[in-house]
């Protein structure tokens, strides 16, 4: 019976007008793999506040802007040396931010803002992939700045 395992993080993107589609999306280096900031729910936390704990550890972000009514899970299943077969749940929120700077953790070896065409070229696993694209149509769908609200 694998071990099941909780976890939550965040799509942080920042707009950037001179770049297709407007804005860029931040990817981790994992030395490995190409990622979000994520981790453990640890007890007592809600999803978002260890999506927003994660993302301050692993990049220095204050926390961003949330976007309201985005949540993407994904569920997989790995192998891990200490604990065997695991379960891994992770809730996705979508966040902004206007940062340039990051302040990375030891488990990262680099970092980078790109496109999403650029970004979905980048992330390593499909599940990744399947959250870039949930979070794309989210905000595409979204009322462009200005314009009228639909009544």
């Amino acid at each position: 019976m694998p071990r099941l395992e909780r976890s939550a993080g965040f799509v942080i993107y920042r707009v950037a007008p001179s770049t297709p589609g407007g804005r860029v999306y931040l990817l981790l280096n994992y030395g490995r793999h190409w990622d979000y900031a994520k981790g453990h729910v640890e007890t007592g936390e809600s999803d978002v506040e260890a999506a927003i704990r994660e993302l301050r550890e692993e990049t220095g972000l204050a926390p961003p802007r949330v976007v309201d009514g985005f949540t993407h899970e994904v569920e997989y299943e790995f192998r891990s040396s200490r604990h065997g077969s695991i379960q891994k749940r992770v809730v996705f929120f979508l966040g902004e931010t206007h940062a340039t700077k990051l302040l990375l953790s030891e488990e990262h070896v680099g970092a980078e803002f790109l496109s999403y065409d650029n970004a979905m070229a980048r992330l390593t696993y499909p599940t990744a992939r399947e959250v870039l694209v949930a979070a794309e149509a989210f905000l595409n769908a979204l009322p462009a700045v200005g314009a009228p609200l639909p009544s």
